[in-house]
């Protein structure tokens, strides 16, 4: 009986570890794509505050870096992402007041707030309610 015991405190152990360990890793996947995305806005915003060489090619810039990120990477890229990637970036400059408890999709609804504040209240709420 004490076998039986020890061996189910192992896979105990053994589940625990693995369940705790998959959802470190989802967390740590949703911060690194926030991060990436964040990234690519200011990319986007650098280039299209590079000058007047980037005006003309600016007009349909999204679309054509939608266009040619998704033959490459596939889904993520179309242009109302690209949009947003852009938005993330402009409405946070400073990636540290970024919180790290926000993944993409909350940000997405965030950075649809006009309002200063009311965006401030709702983040708050959204990683109090997490």
């Amino acid at each position: 009986m004490e076998i039986q015991n020890t061996y189910q405190t192992l896979l105990s152990a053994i589940k625990s570890t693995y369940v705790d360990g998959q959802a470190t890793a989802i967390k740590a996947a949703r911060r690194q794509l926030v991060l990436t995305y964040w990234a690519i806005g200011r990319h986007i915003v650098e280039y299209e505050q590079g000058g007047t060489e980037h005006a003309v090619y600016g007009s349909r810039l999204l679309e054509n870096l939608s266009k040619d990120l998704s033959h490459e990477f596939g889904k993520g890229f179309n242009r109302s992402n690209l949009i947003y990637m852009r938005l993330s970036f402009i409405i946070y400059p400073d990636l540290t007041s970024l919180s790290h408890e926000l993944t993409w999709a909350h940000i997405i609804e965030l950075l649809k707030i006009d309002n200063d504040l009311e965006r401030s209240f709702y983040e708050k709420q959204t990683i109090l309610e997490k």
